[in-house]
């Protein structure tokens, strides 16, 4: 089975390779495109274009932006919250813990360029199926669903990590090489657009089982994320309770290390490692994180974050390492179990992206800001029940909306912790940062809050103006 995939990858990554034309990440170094041959190759007929799809998720456990590795938004943006504290004495990757990011820091021009020429890769994909008149149309419509729903997911990482972007929907060269930024609001109504289209051409069911293509039910997911950042409590609580009761596909798993799983019933939307090309079967996340005797780990999970955490939390026992040697006692994060493996052998862990656990943290919340506040903690409930916790129904039923939403942002530290930079863009929505963070980083400013844009692309691109700050 690996191998069949295997082989699918190298069609697909060549496919991709075609349309980024070697880009390394680089969208601006990126000639003048020239797609006519590609196009009507790869587009030819279902099979081929499923493979240029199929590329892209690939594309997603590599790219640096979405890997899960040292240069990934799960990295940095965690890093630039108080969950983490750096075992690593590397200046660039110290400038995020001390949220001192510098201008020519080459981890965050990786996690910028990463995002680009995946979103690149999308257009040209979106640009392809377009011009193609040799598809069915059910293939067509599930490819450009699925394309728009990971622009979609890309430009939302992209617009709240570093404010007003330039929003590229494109492969012309000559435009996007001078693109100025839009303003976020412009960004986030194009990630509204896009995933409505991904709903409206998706079908509900997984290609092949495999969680790690979008369904109807991966967009209305990411839509309710988005939804809870935009502040609209109503439409986050629409889209996470559609897909909250669809239980015939997703539950609360009782047992904790079941959930990073292949393919887990708690997992809506994965990214399988199978994107290495090679005999590597473990996640970046598991290959980051857990420490041995033989690894050198850059972060372990920091002393506000341990000593807020309850004892009888049972994700102590099951997501949390612990590691000792003669400089100490460390934890670290192990949601994923294994942390390097290059037998060749099954695949058992993807890098979890969407999970249930969320959408009921996200109703949560939503509810309470609209005056549901039985519907409120009974959502957290079912968070705080699945970690052996006291239910707040029977300790604090009649809690206030600001206990209850205090409550939730705690619960949403403790379970989605070293997942995707929740804990960063929580503080930062809830406008939390200079009260937490100031106690890591004294010389926090409010202007901390966006990552700046790399001087390399400001070089390449006259028309990007800099972050306030910077």
């Amino acid at each position: 089975m690996k191998l069949k995939i295997q082989i699918e990858y190298i069609i697909a990554i060549g496919t991709v390779l075609l349309f980024s034309l070697g880009s390394c990440e680089r969208f601006v170094d990126v000639e003048v495109p020239d797609h006519r041959i590609a196009s009507t190759t790869v587009f030819a007929n279902d099979e081929t274009a499923i493979n240029a799809i199929n590329g892209i998720y690939n594309q997603l456990f590599n790219t640096s932006f979405s890997s899960g590795g040292n240069r990934s938004v799960t990295f940095l943006a965690g890093l630039s919250a108080d969950n983490f504290q750096t075992t690593s004495s590397t200046d660039e990757i110290m400038e995020f813990a001390g949220n001192d990011i510098t201008i020519a820091n080459s981890f965050n021009k990786d996690l910028w360029s990463g995002a680009y020429n995946m979103i690149y890769m999308l257009n040209s994909i979106l640009e392809g199926i377009e011009g193609s008149n040799s598809m069915s149309e059910d293939v067509r419509d599930r490819i450009e669903g699925e394309a728009k729903f990971v622009r979609a997911f890309t430009n939302f990482h992209l617009a709240i990590i570093y404010g007003d972007i330039p929003l590229l929907l494109t492969t012309d060269y000559r435009i996007n090489a001078v693109a100025p930024r839009n303003t976020s609001d412009d960004v986030y109504q194009q990630v509204l657009t896009d995933l409505e289209d991904a709903i409206a051409l998706l079908e509900t069911s997984y290609p092949e089982d495999e969680r790690t293509r979008p369904n109807k039910f991966v967009a209305m997911a990411m839509l309710a994320r988005v939804y809870l950042h935009l502040n609209n409590w109503q439409q986050a609580e629409n889209y996470s309770s559609l897909v909250i009761d669809e239980n015939a596909t997703y539950e609360i798993l009782e047992n904790h290390d079941s959930v990073f799983l292949a393919n887990s019933r708690e997992g809506i939307w994965q990214i399988s490692p199978v994107g290495s090309g090679n005999s590597f079967t473990h996640t970046n996340e598991g290959n980051l994180f857990i420490k041995t005797p033989t690894t050198l780990t850059p972060v372990a999970l920091s002393n506000s974050f341990m000593d807020s955490r309850d004892v009888g939390d049972e994700r102590l026992q099951h997501w949390v390492g612990i590691y000792t040697d003669d400089t100490g006692i460390y934890y670290f994060p192990n949601k994923y179990k294994v942390q390097y493996d290059a037998s060749g052998g099954d695949i058992t862990e993807y890098s979890m992206v969407l999970r249930l656990a969320e959408q009921y943290l996200i109703r949560s919340e939503a509810r309470a800001k609209q005056g549901n506040l039985i519907g409120a903690i009974t959502d957290l409930d079912v968070i705080r029940k699945r970690s052996g916790l006291e239910p707040v129904a029977e300790t604090a039923p009649n809690s206030s909306e600001a206990e209850v939403l205090e409550m939730v942002l705690e619960e949403r530290r403790s379970e989605l912790f070293a997942e995707w930079g929740h804990r960063w863009f929580d503080l930062r929505r809830t406008d939390n940062t200079a009260t937490v963070l100031k106690l890591k980083s004294p010389n926090w400013e409010a202007t901390d809050a966006l990552y700046p844009i790399p001087g390399d692309e400001r070089t390449k691109n006259p028309n990007l103006d800099q972050n306030p700050g910077y």
